[in-house]
């Protein structure tokens, strides 16, 4: 098996390779539509109860593993490969614009690292742990660090993946560590060992251990710094594979330690700590978010959002089941699990509504834009689409998971389970809720609303028709899990009840009949927009239209000027959001005591106040070695033996007193 996914990697490495630059796509394409087949194949295989012989192999390091599937990898599985076609192929058009400026091989490297991250991600959710887990995900991490770097010429590219590698082997510096201590007590390190561990010694250590290291892949508060950095230096078709689905595989993790645990009162405070972890996280990233003036860096910041929603339903589902309530835990983890699956389909969307305008526009700057509705049409209503489904609005997908997780709390404020942390769950959500609807209002109105803000406006076209495609793939999933969720929810129960060990019937008993309504007001609602739709185009032929200019409120001299920035949109906020942003202005703004204002230059960036209290120490750390480090190059030979024979006396002394 080795011989052969070694023969297998190097063929596609070579046509990559071989072919000339605009066919390398088609070649990435082919072969990640080949695999996301397979992998869908063998999804629904394993949620049709068939039954599948694991692939078994012996480390030296770790002993016996294997690569096996069951429902949760299943859900995974559909996951990657539904996101990683869309990517592969909206990545046709987008590094079009780059085929002039790059060489073949710069190319090839780029869709060498896209297939390998696709392949690596899939053998992640499929490893049992150990070498093959850690293996797949170091390649994880290094394939996505040369995305990152497409355009490796920019400074600011450049840093923003060394700090995306350091951050990602901090953390896989505690899995090492986790799967090292596995080993020593148990004598395997498979995730199915975390179970005897949790028996054997104590528990909390190896869990917190195991969560910092996949918190930091999924961008858990305060592990989140290196995704506002990384997303907007990264193409934007890398930035949505790695955000729709990448960091679902730190959420994976996690579950898989939740899965673990069989102690009622460990898995009352592990839902504790993810629920706490989730609440802080969502509310962090959606402020952030808010504040954003840049596209990219407010749907990085949306990101962490979600996976704090993702861990609210988690964490409600471990409160609920330790509580003695399975319906509270069945609707946290439906609720969860679900928006696992949408979250990766509309940040997908919108990543790649982001790479339309930044090729149109060559930047991200909202404050730069302006009436882009007019000149990109199609983009406009893709991106409204996504919007609508991440601000949880009917009848959309978003609003589904959401409405599960709600549902879960209610009932445990209902029943009296854990009062307390279900009312701390709603009131989370419910204020993330409201700031996601202000932030990507905020996003929609400024970019493609209003009047344009600069001359490249008038000069954007529509993006290919191939681009649009790939935005519809996830488009179509969006609505259909919105229109028809109750088909939905079936899957998702199944995955549930292999982590939970939870009645899937309870889902169907529950609230099979509340989606099935939800299906039949959204359907109405669709069909009603229609109609309205057709009778206005039908009243319209017989009338003619005029265009004239919008109403100016009573002013005369209207100007682009006179219109919401980004900044102003979010003023509000300041009051909340200062304290947590560093702002780093450039210009000086409009003094309230100007009467007739000269022109002024202002732009205004928010960063993140964790990132120079965490993100930033690596950077000094490496000045100061390096500082050392240029002392010892003194340009002579004899300084240069004498460090080599002092480094072989201290080897000699060492292995003399048994050290080495």
């Amino acid at each position: 098996m080795y011989l052969y996914s070694l023969l297998a990697a190097m063929l596609v490495i070579f046509l990559i390779f071989l072919v000339p630059k605009r066919l390398k796509v088609w070649v990435a394409t082919g072969v990640v539509s080949l695999v996301a087949v397979a992998a869908i194949a063998v999804a629904v295989m394993a949620f049709c109860d068939m039954k599948l012989d694991a692939v078994e192999f012996t480390t030296t390091l770790f002993g016996a593993e294997s690569f096996a599937i069951d429902k949760l990898t299943a859900l995974m599985l559909v996951i990657i490969s539904v996101a990683s076609v869309a990517t592969v192929l909206y990545s046709r058009g987008y590094v079009a614009g780059y085929l002039e400026r790059f060489s073949s091989a710069h190319i090839s490297i780029h869709y060498t690292a896209l297939v390998t991250l696709v392949v690596s991600m899939m053998l992640v959710v499929m490893s049992s742990g150990g070498f093959s887990f850690l293996f797949s995900w170091e390649l994880m991490t290094i394939a996505s660090f040369i995305l990152i770097l497409f355009e490796a010429e920019r400074q600011d590219v450049r840093r923003a993946a060394l700090n995306y590698l350091v951050m990602m082997h901090i953390g896989f510096i505690f899995l090492v560590a986790g799967f090292v201590l596995l080993y020593n007590v148990t004598g395997s390190a498979n995730f199915e060992a975390i179970q005897d561990y949790f028996h054997l010694e104590a528990p909390l250590p190896l869990f917190v251990i195991l969560f910092i290291g996949f918190g930091m892949k999924a961008g858990l508060f305060p592990m989140h710094i290196w995704l506002p950095e990384a997303h907007p230096a990264a193409p934007s078709h890398v930035s949505a594979i790695m955000s729709g689905v990448m960091i679902k595989t730190g959420v994976y993790g996690i579950i898989r330690l939740m899965q673990a645990v069989e102690d009622g009162s460990l898995l009352y405070s592990v839902g504790l700590i993810i629920l706490i972890s989730g609440a802080v996280t969502g509310l962090w990233g959606v402020i952030l978010a808010a504040m954003q003036n840049d596209i990219k860096r407010m749907l990085a910041y949306s990101s962490i959002e979600n996976v704090g929603v993702i861990l609210i339903g988690l964490g409600i589902a471990a409160v609920g089941h330790a509580a003695g309530s399975p319906i509270v835990g069945m609707c946290g983890m439906c609720g969860a699990l679900l928006h696992m699956v949408n979250h990766s389909l509309f940040k997908t969307m919108l990543f790649f509504s982001a790479g339309n305008i930044y090729s149109k526009m060559h930047t991200t700057a909202m404050n730069e834009m302006g009436g882009l509705a007019k000149h990109m049409p199609i983009t406009a209503i893709m991106m409204l689409f996504a919007t609508v489904a991440i601000c949880a609005l009917p009848p959309l997908n978003g609003f589904v998971s959401e409405l599960l997780i709600y549902i879960g709390m209610f009932n445990g404020v209902g029943s009296g389970h854990e009062v307390l942390y279900s009312v701390t769950g709603i009131i989370a959500l419910s204020l993330i809720g409201g700031f996601v609807v202000l932030a990507f209002t905020k996003l929609y109105g400024v970019v493609f609303l209003g009047s344009p803000r600069s001359h490249h406006v008038a000069e954007c076209t529509e993006v290919d028709n191939q681009r649009i495609v790939a935005m519809a793939i996830p488009a179509a999933f969006i609505l259909m899990i919105g229109l028809m969720p109750q088909f939905v929810i079936h899957p998702i129960a199944l995955v549930a009840e292999a982590v939970t060990g939870t009645d899937p019937t309870l889902a169907s008993i529950h609230f099979g009949s509340s989606l099935e309504t939800l299906s039949y007001i959204g359907i109405a609602f669709v069909a009603v927009v229609a109609l309205l739709y057709v009778l206005k185009r039908r009243a319209q032929r017989k009338r003619v239209v005029t265009e004239g200019p919008t109403w100016g409120c009573g002013f005369t001299a209207l100007n682009t000027r006179m219109q919401y920035t980004g900044e102003s949109f979010s003023e509000g906020l300041e009051s909340i959001g200062r304290p947590l942003m560093k702002d780093t202005v450039d210009g000086r703004a409009v003094d309230k005591g100007e009467i007739f204002p000269a022109p002024h230059r202002y732009r205004i960036k928010h960063s993140d106040k964790v990132d120079s209290l965490l993100g930033r120490w690596w950077v000094q750390m490496m000045h100061r070695i390096n500082e050392y480090v240029m002392r010892l190059r003194t340009g002579r030979v004899n300084n240069y033996i004498t460090f080599a024979l002092v480094f072989l006396v201290v080897v000699l002394v060492l292995t003399l007193f048994g050290v080495l």
